[in-house]
């Protein structure tokens, strides 16, 4: 497993963009939000996919402050995509965004979809976060209408990632490698769990890529302890890929 730092973000003479992603659950800012914002900016992200962003009261001013601590600006999703949220840096030029509700089963959370398409130097590429039910059921049907959403979104690559509830053995996790790349199976960097940050045993957080994209590495970074033990009750997942530039 490569140790080496991930490679930086860069455009390339050739038009492909390196765009470094992180995915993070962030349990809504209830914890220590200094270690939070410490631990995005020292990942360098060029995209990052938040689950459990604030929802309720000032969650905008909450999301604000998160992203102007990072060096990063938000670009879509929190509250009204039921709690998924993505920030993005200046590279970003963003085409468009979307927030997605997912069909709700009584009784059970709200959960939706944060997507956007955007561009990085030539390189086009669409970008979702999302955070899957807990029941077994609604998490596959909700991994399927992750890999549709992916295909409406009618771009010639895409980043898919969050929080799956699942593990790379459960059948909703299945369903999303056998038709995307695992970057972290792709090209395993840093550790592999993501829960939970006391005692790392499991790999319920994952980025995803569609073919074509060159995952350079993918994994848990090394950062300082007290800091992401004190940010959220998950570890964040960065993934340096490769996205070939379109003209």
């Amino acid at each position: 497993m490569a140790t080496d730092p991930l490679p930086p973000s860069v455009t390339e003479p050739d038009g492909s963009a390196v765009v470094r992603v992180l995915s993070y659950n962030i349990r809504s800012m209830r914890d220590d939000r200094d270690a939070l914002a410490r631990v995005v900016g020292a990942c360098e992200p060029d995209l990052v996919l938040i689950q459990e962003a604030p929802r309720f009261f000032r969650w905008r001013k909450k999301a604000a402050w998160l992203a102007a601590h990072s060096d990063l600006v938000v670009l879509g999703g929190g509250a009204t995509a039921a709690g998924p949220m993505l920030l993005c840096s200046l590279r970003a030029t963003v085409e468009r965004t979307e927030d997605v509700l997912l069909p709700r089963t009584p009784g059970l959370h709200q959960r939706g979809f944060a997507t956007a398409v955007v561009r990085i130097g030539d390189a086009r590429l669409g970008v979702l976060s999302c955070h899957l039910s807990l029941q077994g059921e609604e998490r596959y049907a909700q991994a399927g209408l992750l890999l549709d959403q992916l295909k409406r979104m009618d771009v010639p690559h895409a980043i898919a990632g969050g929080d799956l509830n699942d593990r790379p053995d459960g059948r909703s996790f299945r369903l999303l490698a056998d038709s995307l790349q695992d970057c972290w199976a792709m090209a395993p960097w840093g550790g592999e769990y993501t829960s939970v940050p006391e005692n790392p045993h499991q790999r319920i957080d994952a980025i995803f890529a569609t073919a074509g994209v060159e995952v350079l590495g993918c994994g848990v970074p090394e950062l300082p302890e007290a800091d992401v033990r004190a940010a959220t009750d998950h570890l964040p997942v960065l993934a340096a890929l490769r996205v070939p530039g379109v003209r």
